[in-house]
């Protein structure tokens, strides 16, 4: 419960941060890595084409698009910082991550909604190449990223 004496930089004012990542500093300038990809329906598309153009996770979980035309573009850049540098890639960084969502006061910005859909694709990969109780964290994980999307669309 918030209380109008409370301090400007309480928890009320500004809930925790869903993907810390996309806060930092850039190492080759000083802007913020926070890259959004779907600033218009043609960007919408695009991220549909990257998604259906087949993607490869290499076993240091580094995501690339496979086709070289799409990954030659300039989206595909930003793509690869939001697959690479900012969605969390461990089961706790996920369940970490769905427990903000779960507790999360406000709608999603529409760059944590689109992590957060990012995030669920690479589960779902993981899932798909996972076996025995691995599989069954990483489908659990899927379901409750999917459950909090569902609940923000609410």
């Amino acid at each position: 419960v918030c209380h109008p004496m409370e301090p400007l930089f309480s928890h009320c004012y500004f809930p925790a941060m869903l993907f810390p990542a996309a806060q930092r500093f850039k190492r080759s300038s000083a802007a913020f890595l926070n890259p959004v990809l779907q600033n218009s329906l043609e960007d919408v598309v695009l991220l549909y084409e990257f998604l259906l153009a087949e993607l490869d996770i290499d076993k240091g979980q580094r995501i690339s698009i496979k086709d070289e035309e799409l990954a030659s573009l300039r989206k595909a850049a930003e793509f690869d910082t939001i697959c690479n540098e900012i969605i969390p890639k461990s089961i706790t960084e996920i369940r970490r991550l769905t427990s903000r969502l779960s507790s999360y006061p406000m709608v999603l910005k529409k760059e944590d909604f689109e992590r957060t859909v990012l995030t669920m694709v690479y589960t779902a990969y993981r899932a798909a190449q996972s076996q025995g109780h691995q599989k069954d964290a990483w489908a659990e994980s899927f379901v409750n990223l999917y459950k909090a999307l569902k609940h923000d669309l609410l």
